[in-house]
């Protein structure tokens, strides 16, 4: 039977409880120019929110950073479209509390953002985003609490940038589809039509 760590005196014992001069040292409660640096180069993202119903991770990517500095307090993220399911938002609109894993390809640092978003629809807002004349919805406006650089190790040990295609083998969006709709939606239809689509609808 399996035993679980139940309280936080036990989950100590089994680490050593003192993190390093550098893990707290590296923690910062606003943009530094470097810290901006960095999220101004990340294209990607993940987005952590908290509300009602539970927690949610939303991939964010984009053509250009995935996310601007308003100040050294406040970034601001486009809303782009996706699958309108707006479990993101909910959440924010909720709650506010967010985690950000910001990260650069072939980068092993991840730069992580702690804090409160609220949404905004102000179109002076919506506006700066323009892509081929379309804006966002909305944009997500985070408040920093805390931001800092991840332990490099878990991209180091997954390899994740390496140049062999991991992608091998794994079942398409279609085929996953066609299962969990008992083949009622047409698996190989949905990934033909997909990247056609996906260029149509992408902002």
């Amino acid at each position: 039977m399996t035993e679980y760590v139940e309280t936080i005196a036990a989950l100590e014992t089994l680490y050593d409880a003192r993190p390093s001069e550098a893990s707290i040292r590296k923690v910062a409660t606003r943009l530094t120019p470097l810290y901006a640096n960095w999220i101004a180069a990340s294209r990607f993202c993940v987005l952590s929110t908290i509300g009602p119903g539970g927690t949610d991770g939303s991939p964010r990517g984009d053509v250009g950073p995935v996310a601007v500095e308003l100040d050294t307090q406040t970034l601001a993220m486009p809303d782009w479209r996706g699958n309108n399911r707006l479990d993101s938002l909910r959440n924010i609109v909720s709650d506010g509390r967010v985690s950000v894993m910001f990260m650069v390809a072939r980068s092993t640092s991840v730069v992580r953002v702690n804090g409160r978003a609220r949404l905004s629809a102000d179109p002076a807002l919506t506006g700066r985003f323009e892509v081929k004349g379309r804006h966002p919805r909305s944009v997500i406006v985070i408040r920093i609490a805390e931001i800092y650089t991840q332990c490099a190790r878990a991209l180091l040990r997954s390899e994740l940038w390496s140049d062999g295609d991991q992608s091998d083998g794994l079942p398409s969006a279609g085929a996953i589809l066609a299962e969990m709709t008992s083949d009622e939606i047409d698996g190989a239809t949905y990934d033909a039509d997909w990247p056609e689509r996906a260029k149509k609808t992408m902002w």
